[in-house]
């Protein structure tokens, strides 16, 4: 949406590959091209061809950094990729990924997706680190922070070959939060679940090689097939002798992240064995149940709101239309410089289609709100257009909690359902009805007997945070580094 912050936004997208004879390189930018969702503010690949390690990245989103001129000398058989999304450290060239390291004589590259919630302490552990670590770079990141601790743990005396695979094995267990990250030296490429599952991690099987990704999406997309998930708490390592994993951790309850089903993977993405697409869809039905309302046309906020308008639609009877055009061509960072432009950001991304919408009653099916500027005026958006009535339907409870876990919501006194009922948010965005659907109803979509995080709803962190302090310190040691 045109406000920055009308959605949550996801941390990142990770991709690994170890594929001898394989064009690493040119699969590791279409898996990201499939992870492109995830992350628009830089991407990077890492390559090796079993001697050298480089690493390529800037600002930007996949197709603008990457061109045949760039990808053509990336030559090796294993390597890995990121696009990010900012949630701590701003976004600079230096906070981009993968990060690059050196130890010893070898290096290594790191990509990392989620938020740590004990990076106060450790930036206070590796603050005297970086100037023992080679090939440091200065960035304000919690993913800079571990590849700074695997490098010190990484280092071997000259001539000795790389020993990664024990090195993150020694560091992760020190890590809280949530966190999956692909990484690579010179021969293997490593994957790492945090013992939460917060995030997802996928491995998949080429012809001659596998492939970690953070979505199966991005396996289909190089022709992968789909394995399994890689366990919560797992590193599994690819190399020449295959594939095998460790479990360093204390077993734990999985909590995988439920707005992954709600907003962030992508539709055609399966999670814990389940189509994403058909669990959204299934809310969309449940919330028909729940909630509903007699109308003319059930339609969607496009794209995210599709799978569930079509869901309510069908299990309520009332016909499904669209009623808002978008375009797909304005970047998210657009800034209007007079207020008359802010007003109409809206109409750069959705038009509204003033026949189906014109006299009719409206259910419009979102999947979440969070500070609902973007709602209020896609209502009046709506209203202009002609509509009798607009009655607001969302396939999620209301988001009352700030996450700590890798999404980036800002703190609960910017959230709308944490300081309005939800009387007050439907007089807010100007709707006729407002209503949300129920947690029970949102994990019976779901449909998985495995556990999920639901802090954003409920406030039932799986984990104890310093709920602002470590995030406000954070926040105020990367906005000092950037300046």
């Amino acid at each position: 949406m045109p406000d920055a912050h009308s959605k949550p936004r996801e941390a990142c997208g990770v991709f690994g590959i170890y594929a001898p004879g394989a064009p690493t390189a040119s699969l590791t930018y279409l898996g990201l091209h499939a992870l492109q969702h995830r992350g628009q503010e830089s991407a990077g690949i890492a390559v090796s061809d079993g001697e050298t390690v480089t690493v390529v990245k800037d600002l930007g989103l996949v197709t603008q950094v990457f061109d045949e001129q760039r990808l053509s000398p990336l030559q090796g058989h294993l390597g890995i990729g990121h696009v990010r999304y900012s949630t701590t450290g701003s976004n600079t060239w230096e906070n981009s990924q993968p990060a690059y390291r050196t130890a010893g004589q070898c290096g290594f590259a790191l990509a990392h997706n989620g938020n740590l919630t004990n990076t106060e302490e450790l930036f206070a552990q590796t603050g005297t680190l970086f100037s023992a670590v080679p090939g440091s770079q200065a960035g304000t990141s919690d993913s800079d922070v571990i590849a700074d601790l695997v490098a010190v743990e990484n280092q071997g005396g000259e001539g000795e070959a790389s020993r990664l695979e024990a090195a993150v094995c020694e560091v992760v267990p020190r890590l809280e939060g949530a966190f999956t990250l692909v990484l690579m030296d010179e021969t293997c490429v490593v994957g790492v679940r945090d013992p939460f599952g917060f995030r997802p991690l996928c491995l998949g099987r080429l012809e001659h090689g596998w492939v970690l990704a953070s979505e199966t999406c991005a396996l289909d997309i190089v022709g992968a097939h789909f394995v399994r998930e890689v366990e919560p708490g797992e590193v599994i390592v690819l190399d020449a002798d295959g594939i095998h994993s460790h479990h360093p951790f204390d077993r734990a309850d999985p909590h995988l992240c439920v707005f992954e089903f709600v907003y962030f993977a992508r539709p055609d993405s399966n999670l814990y064995g389940r189509s994403v697409h058909a669990a959204r869809q299934r809310m969309g039905r449940l919330l028909a149940r729940q909630v509903p309302v007699e109308a003319d046309m059930v339609m969607p906020v496009p794209e995210s709101g599709i799978p569930a308008a079509q869901g309510y639609a069908m299990e309520s009877g009332i016909p499904y239309g669209d009623g808002l055009v978008k375009n797909r061509y304005v970047g998210r960072t657009f800034i209007a410089p007079t207020q008359e432009l802010r007003d109409r950001s809206v109409r750069m991304k959705l038009n509204p289609l003033e026949d189906n919408i014109s006299g009719k009653r409206l259910v419009v099916i979102d999947d979440s709100i969070v500070r609902g500027s973007t709602t209020r005026k896609i209502v009046a958006l709506l209203r202009e257009a002609g509509a009798e009535e607009v009655h607001c339907r969302i396939s999620s409870p209301p988001y009352r909690w700030p996450c700590y876990f890798g999404m980036d919501t800002g703190r609960r006194s910017e959230l709308l359902a944490a300081n309005m009922s939800v009387g007050e948010i439907r007089d807010y965005v100007g709707a006729d009805s407002l209503a949300y659907l129920g947690i029970e109803n949102l994990l019976q979509a779901v449909g998985s007997e495995q556990g999920f995080c639901t802090a954003c709803l409920t406030g039932d962190y799986p984990l104890s945070v310093a709920h602002p302090v470590a995030k406000d310190a954070l926040e105020l040691f990367a906005e000092g580094a950037a300046r």
